[in-house]
């Protein structure tokens, strides 16, 4: 079974405090109360000036209400479910699903994080991660530790409903994280561990020197159920000395 996509949504990348016993669903509900169900139909992002910024991810749903497939433009992802739940993910695109992907992240903190400190909201707040690097000079790898500090709107997490439709959700409330949990798939675990409840609104990521290496800063407008409609997403990289900007588009399912 592909478990990849599960690491997204995230984040992205809800953060969980390890020997707790609430679902994912639970700590959702818990922190964002009664919030109207949408299903993302597509997420489109342009960019004047790049286009490595410009993309189109839409999402197909079958008669059950179920994600069927999801597509980058280019491949498309078919999920399958067996007895009423996802059991595998064919084809191309999956890439297009992933945290890393949706937030244009430079590193795969949302694949290989450890949670370092929460929010209130459960929300990860600081994670630590390690980046193998290749050096020119040395003609060897090198291993480089890194963190990312995130804040959030106190809304929900846009993507949660439609996570729950593919068959995510309920897998990762079946994830137990305490010290005598039988053996899982470790990117479940992964993802449960993170899997925010509310939604993004900048990433700092930071070298092992504590300075900042890359900024992620997103500006959205939210509809009256405190989804998303657009963003305006401002990038900063402070290796290459390039700032980008790239807009977001978001519809929902009727």
């Amino acid at each position: 079974m592909n478990f990849r996509n599960l690491s997204i949504l995230s984040m992205s990348i809800a953060f969980f405090m390890v020997g707790c016993s609430d679902s994912a669903s639970d700590e959702f509900e818990e922190v964002n109360g009664d919030v109207k169900v949408k299903l993302l139909k597509s997420i489109s992002t342009f960019s004047p000036k790049d286009e490595y910024y410009n993309r189109n991810i839409t999402i197909g749903y079958d008669a059950d209400g179920r994600v069927s497939t999801v597509s980058n433009g280019e491949e498309s992802s078919i999920f399958v479910y067996e007895n009423g739940s996802l059991s595998d993910i064919t084809g191309g695109g999956s890439d297009a699903f992933d945290v890393n992907e949706l937030y244009k992240s430079p590193y795969d903190a949302f694949e290989v994080a450890t949670v370092e400190e929460y929010d209130e909201n459960k929300n990860p707040k600081i994670v630590s991660f390690i980046e193998e690097e290749y050096n020119y000079n040395t003609q060897d790898y090198t291993y480089e530790q890194y963190t990312a500090e995130i804040t959030y709107d106190d809304v929900p997490n846009p993507y949660f409903y439609t996570l729950e439709a593919a068959g995510f959700v309920e897998a990762m409330d079946k994830v137990q994280l305490n010290l005598s949990m039988s053996p899982q798939a470790s990117e479940v675990v992964a993802a449960r561990t993170l899997f925010p409840n509310n939604n993004p609104t900048r990433i700092t990521y930071k070298n092992e020197n504590n300075e900042i290496i890359y900024i992620y800063n997103a500006e959205y407008d939210y509809d009256e159920d405190r989804y998303p409609l657009s963003a305006d997403i401002t990038t900063s990289d402070a290796k290459e000395g390039e700032t980008n900007t790239y807009k977001v588009i978001y519809t929902y399912k009727d």
